[in-house]
């Protein structure tokens, strides 16, 4: 998923004036009659439906807005060039080095560059004094600037944890989408997006790909990924519990991998942190109701929520339902 990119845009030169004098048969010395220049194009950039990714703006990295004509004979006016408007999907945020431009809503659209305007003709300065003017004026440029893209989800909820924690596994079980599922980590590498139904209410949930310490630095595929829990009203972090068995991992070492997520959540952005959480002890298949206990006790004061589950059974999915709808 290409979700970030760096481009270059320039808007349409204005067109150039023009000097000319009316010249027929009958009218060999005629006044001035030099048109102006049109105006040069601007450059939008407007959600579409249809995209998902940034990947049209992968190779190419510089687009230019057409240039306005120069004016011509008989005071005629350039033609203005044509506005250049470049597709991104919805969730598009853009730095223009001066401002940030959020583009949500499908069909929104931004001017992110302005084209010139158009030079006057030698019509323009006639006078009195000055019948036969043998001036014009050059078209202005039009505007260039770099601009940052980033796509970030729309998505209502997110699922976040380690590695392996079975995140994909649960957005399969929550939603009808089919990420890749194995058993190890970094199985999934981007986001991916499912729409949870029920009792007739719509939730879109995003599987954020596993983050490990150090991701908010740029260690290993998280840092990529947190920019996609920046939209998301809450956030459900999923915990292995199989780790317990696997690894021989008290209660206590889940509370810290719940700890290491969120210090990079925090490293990242402070409001990630700030979001509503629930915490979803994930595939209590293979542990007791002792287990299930002490790490429910150990998370308590620290969380206000856990929901014990099992996304390869189905166990207390219904119950995961409901708390996300009502949140």
């Amino acid at each position: 998923m290409i979700d970030y990119a760096k481009i270059v845009v320039k808007a349409g030169d204005g067109g150039d004036g023009r000097i000319s004098f009316r010249r027929e048969k009958y009218v060999p010395k005629g006044g001035p009659d030099g048109g102006d220049g049109g105006d040069g194009g601007k450059v939008y950039l407007e959600a579409d439906k249809d995209l998902n990714t940034l990947k049209t703006f992968q190779y190419q990295k510089q687009f230019k807005a057409e240039s306005g004509e120069a004016g011509g004979k008989a005071k005629k006016h350039g033609k203005d060039g044509k506005d250049l408007v470049l597709k991104v999907p919805p969730g598009t945020e853009v730095d223009t080095g001066k401002n940030r431009i959020d583009l949500v809503e499908v069909g929104q659209r931004a001017c992110v560059a302005r084209g010139g305007k158009g030079g006057r003709g030698n019509w323009q300065f006639r006078a009195p004094d000055n019948t036969t003017p043998r001036i014009a004026e050059k078209g202005t440029k039009g505007e260039t600037l770099e601009l940052v893209l980033e796509l970030k989800l729309l998505a209502e909820v997110g699922l976040i944890g380690l590695p392996n924690g079975g995140k994909s596994t649960l957005l399969s079980v929550l939603t009808r989408a089919r990420p890749k599922i194995a058993d190890y980590p970094f199985t999934t590498l981007e986001p991916n997006l499912g729409v949870m139904e029920y009792m007739e209410k719509s939730v879109v949930v995003a599987d954020i790909p596993g983050l490990i310490e150090g991701a908010s630095k740029g260690k290993g595929l998280g840092v990529k990924f947190l920019r996609h829990v920046e939209r998301c009203r809450l956030l459900v972090h999923v915990i292995n519990g199989a780790k317990m068995i696997e690894e021989e991992a008290g209660a206590e070492e889940l509370v810290k991998d719940y700890e290491v997520v969120r210090k990079e959540l925090a490293d990242y952005a402070q409001e990630l942190v700030a979001k509503p959480e629930i915490v979803v002890l994930n595939k209590i298949d293979v542990l007791s109701k002792k287990q299930i206990g002490a790490v429910k006790k150990a998370f308590k004061g620290k969380v206000k929520k856990v929901i014990a589950i099992s996304a390869a059974t189905g166990e207390n999915i219904l119950q995961l339902k409901r708390v996300i709808k009502g949140l």
